[in-house]
């Protein structure tokens, strides 16, 4: 594909949480659009719309130009793009795909080599912003491959995000990606502490959110999870079971470049506890319920 136009059709797998308001921004955008979904009920708005299902991805990739994939774990990812019936078996030479998944960078690479061997071009880009980025076109994106295919894939994906930088060669998306849940990962013990601490001494929590989202203390999670959290609010904009596979992932490649993380390990930690005690299915914002219990 030399370059992106009206015309280019767009497959996209992956419709859930964050998956569904991307692929609508795409189809808002006028781009003809091919959609899957392991449940086809998540895609059924997006098909009210005007996008056409495909019943696999291997029908979905020989009926695109371009796909976007934002799906659950490296090994979906893995048999998405490798397996028997996987989309790079399936694309048409001259083609891209670009993985939204946060996954592991040394699999972005494999599948970036076996994508050159059959003239596929692909990118790693996760993304950053968790629902409300996803719904309101405000995604951080991460991306790593070669320059020309990003140069060519930036239109689309600034359909999607606002801060889209290429990051450089095959899995440095995926690199990129690890110190922002890195960085996540203590910040969000530190909200969590914080908000209890501002109660337990008997503090209006949003006087203080008025006080410190301004100032050396504020982040994204603070300002926007930490509302969540003052109101019980644990709906997953991003799930907590994903937010533990990135965390492993992230201690994995730290422990291959022989590097110390405790923050990482201990923020691990803490969440492999709020999921064994049932909430691997509620948003990151939910550690504040293991904190005070």
């Amino acid at each position: 594909m030399k370059r992106l136009t009206k015309e280019t059709v767009i497959g996209f797998i992956g419709t859930g949480v964050m998956g569904k308001s991307m692929a609508g921004h795409i189809l808002e955008a006028g781009f003809p659009l091919v959609i899957y979904n392991r449940t086809k009920h998540k895609a059924s708005e997006l098909i009210d719309r005007g996008a056409k299902w495909a019943d696999t991805p291997k029908e979905l990739a020989e009926a695109s130009d371009l796909v976007i994939t934002i799906v659950g774990y490296p090994s979906d990812v893995e048999e998405l793009y490798l397996g028997k019936d996987g989309i790079l078996h399936h694309l048409r030479q001259g083609s891209v795909a670009i993985d939204m998944t946060t996954s592991s960078p040394t699999l972005a690479d494999t599948i970036f080599t076996i994508g050159k061997e059959k003239g596929v071009s692909t990118l790693d880009a996760p993304v950053s912003g968790g629902d409300i980025g996803a719904k309101e076109a405000r995604l951080s994106i991460m991306v790593g491959g070669e320059e020309n295919t990003f140069n060519l894939a930036k239109p689309l994906l600034e359909l999607l995000g606002t801060n889209v930088v290429y990051q450089g060669k095959p899995g440095a998306g995926q690199h990129t990606k690890m110190c922002n849940q890195i960085t996540i990962a203590s910040n969000m013990m530190g909200v969590s502490e914080a908000l209890l601490y501002a109660k337990k001494s008997g503090l209006n929590p949003e006087n203080v959110l008025k006080s410190i989202t301004s100032g050396a203390a504020g982040s994204w999670s603070l300002s926007n999870l930490v509302p969540r959290m003052i109101e019980q609010d644990y709906a997953p904009g991003f799930y907590v079971k994903h937010f533990i596979k990135d965390l492993k992932i992230a201690l994995h490649s730290a422990k291959e470049m022989e590097l110390r993380t405790p923050g990482l390990e201990l923020a691990l930690s803490l969440y492999e506890q709020l999921a064994a005690e049932g909430e691997e299915n509620s948003g990151t914002q939910a550690l504040i319920k293991l904190l005070e219990a």
